[in-house]
């Protein structure tokens, strides 16, 4: 059976065995993805009951609340790679110093960046386009996830950590749990008290009857008491990880925030430019009606499902590049690269197929509004085509995030999207409408796709200064010098 401390140990992986290494971790991370999504899935299902302003007043901000979400994920980034390298390194006293810089720094960072949100939260909903029928409830559901945004930096911190020294199936099990503690929660706080008669005897189900607004707050106490117990386990369970009872300072180390920070830094700009074009389509699709704002965002939520799959893989390719590079051992890096894209392109190319077949049945269970269904139905069968190398983009970027290597990728995924994606959906938006905006998002996935791939096969991305030892430098250094 194949182990990821063989990686460690400098033990010899057969084809097989590093192909049976990527499946365990990348069935447990899947999971963890998938059930983060459904989150948002049953969001959107529930709240679209409710009729298409309300849909509406989710989708007009959804997007602003992953430019959130996504700096602080890759914030933490930074340390988790760190600990990858040394957990491969078999440095365990270096990576528990990590772990307890990178508590600090995240949640310090998380409240500065949670506070400039609520600073923009009211007049946020007017900047991108919406009408006063939804700004309103817009702000409620984008304060309350801001104002918890700390808690959920915490929860991307402790899931990263745990990822990166190989235990999948922790962060697994509390995600499907926090997906089950959603569904809960917003079932009580979103709808009215329900009234059943089972034979004689009444019962009834409390509701507080709340709205959009019980649908953030139903979603945010699951995140929290997930994120109390993914840091439980990280800190106190984990054996390479566990904090409690070790000593050491949680002052910010100024070596370690630089590597971090080097890191991190090209992925928080660029998903913060990746996110601030899809900010723009938003306003390119705000004018195109209420009806069209909802399809969008029921469209975006329904086709996660099917591309969360490849961020699971790229997470597991992350831990496998990562603790190969670690321990010094190019030949696994690249192996584990090829393996870990080519798993993805497969399995996203079946969840296209999927998700072609059942548009219909999706759009059913969220939205009761036919004119809604229709159009969402079309444009979601349009991104299908683009699956298979949608697949190729994210897991070759969860390959080279394993190395280090960040800022090309980073400048990569930024012009494909601002200089394909957004011009071309500006072009046909006024033409097609929001058939036009998925057109030109199909089209340049395809474009990132293939760009990646090249990438990924020519090799440049894998270049250790020392095999057999990688100092903490060269860590770092490799992203800057593969620009050449």
């Amino acid at each position: 059976m194949a182990d990821i401390k063989q990686i460690q140990n400098g033990e010899p992986l057969s084809f097989g065995q590093q192909l049976a290494l990527t499946a365990k971790l990348s069935v447990p991370a899947i999971v963890a993805q998938l059930s983060s999504i459904l989150m948002q899935y049953i969001d959107a299902s529930m709240v679209g009951q409710l009729g298409a302003d309300d849909a509406a007043s989710i989708g007009l901000v959804s997007t602003s609340l992953w430019l959130f979400w996504g700096i602080c994920s890759a914030m933490t980034m930074g340390f988790s790679v760190q600990v990858a390298h040394k957990v491969g390194a078999k440095d365990y006293a270096g990576a528990r110093k990590v772990l307890r810089q990178a508590v600090t720094a995240s949640l310090i960072f998380s409240v500065i960046v949670s506070l400039i949100g609520v600073a923009i939260a009211f007049p946020l909903p007017h900047w991108l386009g919406g009408s006063e029928a939804i700004c309103s409830k817009s702000t409620s559901y984008f304060l309350i996830f801001i104002a918890a945004l700390p808690f959920l930096t915490m929860n991307f911190l402790g899931g990263g950590m745990l990822r990166c020294v190989g235990n999948m199936k922790t962060p697994g099990l509390l995600y499907a749990q926090m997906a089950l503690l959603d569904v809960v929660f917003n079932f009580l706080l979103i709808f009215p008290s329900h009234h059943f008669m089972i034979g004689d005897f009444a019962i009834t189900i409390p509701g507080a009857d709340l709205g959009v607004i019980g649908a953030a707050l139903g979603t945010v106490i699951a995140e929290v008491i997930t994120a109390l117990l993914m840091n439980y386990f990280l800190m106190i369970r984990e054996p390479d990880l566990r904090l409690i009872g070790e000593k050491g300072s949680y002052r910010p180390d100024s070596n370690i925030l630089r590597k971090a920070l080097k890191i991190s830094a090209p992925m928080t700009v660029e998903h913060a430019v990746i996110c601030g074009a899809q900010i723009a389509v938003t306003i390119i699709v705000a004018p195109l009606g209420v009806v069209a704002i909802a399809a969008n965002a029921f469209a975006v939520t329904a086709e996660s499902l099917c591309y969360m799959p490849g961020y699971g893989i790229a997470d597991a390719a992350t831990t496998l590049v990562g603790q190969s590079h670690g321990a010094g051992r190019r030949d696994l890096v690249r192996r584990f690269g090829y393996i870990t894209v080519g798993l993805g392109m497969v399995v996203m190319t079946l969840m296209g197929v999927i998700m072609w077949l059942t548009a219909p049945y999706m759009f059913d269970l969220m939205t009761p509004v036919t004119a809604i269904r229709d159009l969402g139905t079309e444009i979601l069968r349009i991104e299908a085509w683009a699956e298979p190398m949608f697949a190729a983009s994210i897991v070759a970027y969860g390959v080279f995030v394993g190395v280090g290597d960040t800022m090309l990728p980073a400048c990569m995924n930024f012009g494909s999207i601002w200089l394909v994606r957004l011009p071309l959906a500006a072009w046909l938006a006024p033409t097609l409408g929001l058939r036009g905006v998925w057109i030109a998002m199909c089209v340049e996935l395809c474009f990132r796709g293939l760009i990646f791939l090249i990438r990924l096969v020519s090799g440049k991305w894998n270049k250790l200064k020392k095999i057999d030892k990688v100092k903490d430098e060269d860590i770092i250094d490799s992203s800057w010098e593969n620009l050449n």
